[in-house]
């Protein structure tokens, strides 16, 4: 049994651990292991103070997890013990499923596997170790539990890990138009017809979180230069792998090794048990030291690829509200064979076009809705007077060409 105790963190100061369960938890590898990833990836490169971790941000949302729980209990609404410490056990582990450089590397290392999937693997795994006492908490995580609001505080539109998210990275970033009313908004929530729903007295501080999210993404997420960033640890580990596959030996440590060499899906997680726990021990440094060693490798693609990440020499990157048209994609694709002296199909590891996307709200996915006065809930969209919140509503697409940094752009 242990003792509770505190962090001290930079955003809210000391954070409680609420249940002697949840320390064992933390204390536990699998979630000791995201100290060693990275909640940015590689934003670093762009602003230097983001280098924050999952650990950090996991901890952050428990905290905000407790405050809301005391706000709904207080406004009359039953959260018993058990399901207090299930979904505060729930948010805490919601993003433990990760791989090195949260999103840059989602489907880089596993195929066709979102970290959510793997996040609900890792919490099977911990519920039989702790003998069946988080089986509540993947019920909340998957939205089996009948107190659907329960589910809505882990995961949806205005969820504890939003909440947390965009004032840490914010915080980290040193980009302040991400910064949001955190604790006005878990002061205003509300439950109505088991829904988790906002009084209308803080829908001007709803807004500014939804505008918030759009600035963050655009200034932060999707910055063209960590795009570019992203783009070349994908394009490095992609180069890795066709080489590992056509049986070219390549330094790794013995986790990244298993994940190179190998092409596993979903269900070969499923028919291998093992393969979980050698997911759980590959992380940031995993691919930053093979990406060091890789720097000196024979094969001239991978190692310029390398030295490009190791000492910052990343793509250079067009933005577009257009698609980029296969005739600028050809020119700078032949620029490209002539300084690597190279093939079409290599160059397009420094050649490549693609999209992004940015949704700052989505009530087709679930809402936002606003408690009026008279007891009325109304969608945020319509609620608000901002035009601006509406226009939000829409998908903006933006598409992006990579091009090496010796080809001079037309």
């Amino acid at each position: 049994m242990n003792k509770k105790k505190i962090f001290n963190d930079p955003i809210y100061g000391f954070i409680s651990v609420p249940f002697e369960i949840i320390l064992d938890i933390i204390d536990h590898p699998y979630v000791q292991r995201l100290r060693r990833i990275r909640q940015l990836g590689l934003t670093h490169l762009v602003y230097p103070g983001a280098l924050h971790t999952r650990f950090h941000h996991a901890l952050g949302s428990m905290h905000l997890m407790t405050q809301a729980i005391e706000t709904i209990r207080s406004k009359g609404h039953e959260i018993t013990q058990p399901e207090a410490e299930a979904v505060t056990i729930a948010i805490l582990l919601h993003d433990v499923g990760h791989g090195p450089f949260s999103h840059a590397l989602e489907h880089s290392v596993v195929e066709g596997i979102h970290h959510e999937e793997v996040s609900l693997m890792i919490m099977d795994r911990l519920n039989q170790h702790f003998e069946g006492k988080l089986s509540m908490a993947i019920s909340i995580f998957k939205d089996d539990y009948p107190k659907k609001f329960l589910h809505q505080l882990v995961s949806s539109q205005l969820d504890m890990d939003r909440l947390d998210y965009l004032n840490r990275d914010s915080f980290y970033t040193g980009v302040s138009e991400g910064v949001v009313s955190s604790d006005r908004i878990i002061k205003m929530l509300e439950v109505v017809n088991d829904q988790l729903v906002i009084e209308e007295k803080s829908i001007y501080s709803i807004e500014k979180f939804i505008i918030a999210r759009r600035l963050m993404y655009w200034q932060v997420y999707l910055h063209k230069t960590v795009l570019a960033a992203e783009m070349l640890l994908v394009k490095i580990l992609l180069r890795a792998r066709q080489l590992a596959m056509a049986g070219h030996e390549l330094f790794t440590t013995p986790a990244l090794r298993e994940f190179l060499y190998h092409q596993h899906t979903r269900s070969d997680f499923n028919a291998q048990p093992e393969l979980l726990l050698r997911f759980c021990e590959l992380d940031d440094y995993d691919i930053f030291t093979s990406i060091k060693v890789w720097v000196h490798h024979d094969d001239k693609i991978l190692s310029r690829l390398c030295m490009g990440m190791v000492h910052r020499k990343l793509y250079k990157i067009k933005i577009s509200k257009q698609p980029i048209s296969q005739l600028v994609v050809d020119e700078y694709t032949t620029c490209a064979q002539s300084v690597f002296e190279t093939n079409a199909e290599d160059a397009s590891y420094f050649v490549f076009t693609g999209d992004i996307e940015n949704n700052a709200y989505n009530p087709a996915h679930d809402k936002i809705n606003i408690l009026s006065k008279d007891g009325t809930l109304i969608d945020i969209s319509q609620a608000s007077d901002q035009l601006n919140i509406q226009a939000l509503e829409g998908v903006v697409k933006k598409f992006y060409l990579c091009y090496p940094a010796e080809c001079i752009p037309l």
